[in-house]
């Protein structure tokens, strides 16, 4: 059985074919998913994909959940996790209510789930402020923040919190020196190999071909997705036996064990909405 994971960052198994843009691992393949899927027709027996289909913009989408069904036997199974935007807007909904009668935990949900739902589609620089959000020195609602987003939050707020504590003692370490000196070369070297072409640019064109680089780097959400336009996205590819399913539960055989949406028990990325099909 031939099993597909697409923009796989690092959550990859190694009895898959695991495809990214950029491959940090032997079991990864470097690969620009707007360029197509590099397999043949009626190659694969699964596709599964967790928080891509996002960040391309809506034709863009519909072309690759073409590819997907182009690249799946018939009976083929394809599986999807995008952020769930019904939930968000639910959550956002609710946590207005209660932020405008002066509810202490609304507010401070409130101004989370606003950045869940804006913050990655509307960001021009690097984790956004929801970076800034988590980066905080107390999180007012950490266990609220915890619940929407899973592991991934946590493991990024502990980064901080271990940078925080060793942040001095790194900066005195040879090896910290080091890397210093490198970054500031690297730093000098791009001034002169760009200079030609910067220096005929304003302040203001500089800022815009860095906010464009950073916009085209794959970060941004460019669409989203509910349980409805979901469904009918993958109808009008020609995908049938449409479920809605959870982190737990899939059609494909021994899902369990890869560990992709589930790791020891817990759930990778709880704001999710989790959908599978099939190709007849």
């Amino acid at each position: 059985m031939k099993l597909l994971n697409l923009g796989c960052g690092q959550k990859y198994h190694k009895d898959w074919i695991n495809i990214d843009f950029i491959s940090n691992s032997d079991y990864v393949i470097p690969h620009n998913l707007l360029e197509g899927i590099p397999l043949e027709d009626k190659s694969v027996n699964v596709v599964y994909h967790s928080h891509v289909l996002e960040h391309f913009s809506k034709i863009d989408g519909l072309n690759f959940v073409k590819e997907c069904f182009r690249v799946l036997k018939p009976s083929g199974i394809i599986r999807i996790a995008v952020p769930d935007l019904e939930t968000i807007a639910k959550e956002y909904l609710k946590n207005l209510e209660l932020a405008a009668i002066g509810d202490k935990d609304g507010k401070n949900n409130y101004e989370w789930i606003k950045l869940e739902l804006l913050d990655q589609m509307v960001r021009n620089e690097s984790g956004g402020a929801m970076k800034e959000y988590l980066f905080q020195s107390t999180l007012p609602n950490e266990n609220y923040v915890y619940e929407r987003i899973g592991m991934e939050g946590k493991s990024i707020r502990q980064t901080f919190l271990n940078n925080q504590v060793s942040s001095t003692k790194k900066l005195k370490t040879p090896s910290s020196k080091n890397a210093l000196i490198k970054r500031l070369l690297k730093k000098i070297k791009n001034k002169i190999f760009h200079k030609s072409k910067n220096e005929v640019l304003t302040v203001a064109q500089k800022k815009a071909l860095r906010i464009g680089q950073f916009r085209l780097n794959g970060e941004i959400h460019q669409w989203m997705y509910d349980r409805y336009s979901l469904t009918e996205l993958l109808k009008e590819v020609g995908f049938s036996e449409i479920i809605h399913s959870n982190a737990f539960e899939s059609e494909i055989e021994n899902w369990e064990k890869y560990q992709l949406d589930v790791i020891d028990g817990e759930v990778r990325k709880p704001d999710s909405l989790f959908i599978e099909a099939k190709k007849l």
